[in-house]
């Protein structure tokens, strides 16, 4: 039987960016899209350029390789020509190769929101598709709270998502935007859309307000609905979106689905789901959700009892799905053996062979786990982890010694009578034998040691250039003054190339420190620098 392909669609850096507290910059949505473009989404929603600087910038170039590259906005004003309209025009001159507009469904919100007929609504749904099909992109209509407009008027609400299809739009997408419907009435009201429009342009977009944004999801599917609307995580406004997290391992595992339906994630790159889950959480500097269904720290947890006896005998005991297929790891005191397989796994992502019996992957993984009790989150800082690796195995170089550094903060008044918090720092290093000591200002002691650390590197220095800080994430780990704090800092070279590493002290000048040093070592590593 041939597989249906149900496509993915996700809308992170713009539905989820509703989230309270989230707010992306233009680097985060840049490494944001390249990790679901690298994972292999079909679309990626990344805003709405013209609404603000952050999404304009981002649109100005395309930032997929795979992807299709998605911009998001509003149908045109009724009583305004699609030519006359800036949100048109922005969307239409974007960088994006396809366009989702949000359009109203509902009568009530047409007549209360929009302020216009029901006539003037569907003419703006059919200009704005004609618009963007005749500039060359496709086009997608989000029918905005279409599941309760479909219960108050279905007519009309069927109208909107007809008027979006015989226009050329490629896929009509029905929104449960209050996320208040059960999955019987979505599975219902999906099959009555599928005989007017067929299946294969047809999506669902659900929020989780009742928690069953996922349980939704999956009855639309059932229903003949073959594209998904979600986010990483479920973040979203309110009580969040559909979580991709989950709904791609149980499409593509779930004998029920996946003997039935085809996502384009294949085997290898799903195990890469908890890693994508985990780095997405610690963007935002949040703690993951340890419960998480499948990328959960504790998903495939269980305490010393009968329960670890029967999953050392047979782990379909206890685990729905194996948690290597989902790039996540058995957590059991006793589970020494699958802990180096999931170790072996990483290190030769990274191009590092090591054999099962070396006993420095016994230390390795002792470190490990000892660091991340201590607060390192290695999921996270690929570029820490792989330092710590090369080190344990003793594959990589000494290049530098840091003998001591010392920051300063004075905060005066200027010339002016303004006040300024001018930061200092001195580094002393040993390069090959070779003792240097640099100075810098900068914009906050993190920022000075950064100077002071490229300033001079000796013989390493020609080996450093283009590499730059583009952003910096603090975690308090626990409370008081005294808090023990992550640091996690991103740095980027001349390459394009990004990679993170992390620091963790009671202090949080120590922390950045280290994970500037380990930035440090990975790029002249990059660099194929020859250490002492």
């Amino acid at each position: 039987m041939t597989k249906s392909r149900i496509t993915l669609f996700d809308t992170t850096l713009r539905d989820g960016a509703q989230t309270p507290g989230v707010d992306f910059s233009v680097e985060d949505k840049i490494v944001i899209s390249k990790m679901l473009d690298e994972f292999g989404i079909d679309y990626i929603e990344g805003g709405y350029p013209g609404a603000n600087p952050t999404d304009t910038d981002f649109f100005s170039e395309p930032r997929t390789k795979n992807a299709t590259f998605t911009a998001f906005g509003m149908t045109k004003r009724a009583g305004v020509s699609v030519s006359n309209d800036p949100g048109i025009a922005g969307l239409l001159a974007s960088s994006a190769s396809a366009i989702c507009y949000v359009a109203k469904a509902w009568d009530l919100h047409v007549r209360v929101a929009l302020g216009c007929t029901n006539e003037e609504n569907l003419e703006s749904i059919e200009a704005s598709v004609k618009a963007a099909v005749e500039a060359g992109k496709e086009a997608l209509v989000d029918c905005e709270h279409f599941f309760d407009g479909y219960k108050a008027n279905p007519h009309y609400a069927l109208a909107c998502a007809k008027t979006a299809y015989d226009n050329g739009a490629r896929w009509v997408v029905l929104c449960d935007t209050n996320g208040g419907s059960q999955p019987s009435e979505i599975r219902t009201i999906v099959e009555e859309v599928c005989k007017h429009i067929p299946g294969e342009h047809v999506g669902i977009h659900a929020h989780n307000d009742t928690d069953q944004a996922v349980a939704n999801s999956l009855a639309a599917i059932e229903g003949g609905a073959r594209q998904i609307q979600g986010t990483i995580n479920g973040i979203g406004e309110r009580c969040g979106n559909a979580n991709l997290i989950s709904l791609i391992p149980t499409l593509a595992l779930k004998p029920y689905f996946a003997e039935k339906y085809d996502i384009g994630i294949e085997a290898e790159s799903l195990k890469g789901i908890t890693r994508l889950s985990r780095t997405f959480d610690e963007l935002l500097n949040r703690a993951p959700h340890s419960q998480a269904p499948y990328a959960g720290s504790s998903a495939f947890a269980t305490k010393a009892g009968i329960h670890a006896s029967a999953l050392m005998k047979d782990p379909s005991t206890y685990e729905h799905v194996p948690p290597e297929s989902v790039g996540n790891q058995r957590n059991l005191m006793v589970s020494d053996q699958g802990g180096k397989s999931n170790f072996m796994d990483q290190l030769a992502r990274r191009g590092i062979e090591v054999e099962k019996s070396n006993p420095k992957l016994d230390t390795l993984i002792s470190l490990v786990k000892d660091r991340e009790a201590q607060g390192y989150a290695y999921e996270a800082a690929e570029a820490s982890f792989e330092l710590l690796a090369r080190r344990t195995l003793g594959t990589v170089p000494q290049f530098f010694k840091v003998e001591s550094f010392r920051t300063t903060v004075e905060r005066r008044f200027n010339a002016i009578g303004e006040v300024v918090s001018v930061s200092e720092a001195v580094v002393k290093l040993d390069v090959g034998g070779e003792r240097l000591l640099s100075v810098a200002e900068g914009n906050g002691p993190v920022n000075a040691l950064d100077r002071a650390l490229r300033t001079d590197l000796g013989k390493y220095q020609s080996e450093i250039g283009g590499l730059e800080l583009v952003d910096f994430k603090v975690r308090i780990l626990n409370g008081g003054t005294a808090a023990i704090t992550r640091v996690l800092i991103e740095s980027t070279d001349n390459s394009g190339e990004r990679w993170w590493t992390v620091g963790v002290s009671d202090n949080i000048i120590d922390a950045s420190f280290q994970a500037l040093v380990d930035s440090l070592n990975y790029k002249l590593i990059k660099s194929g620098a020859v250490g002492e």
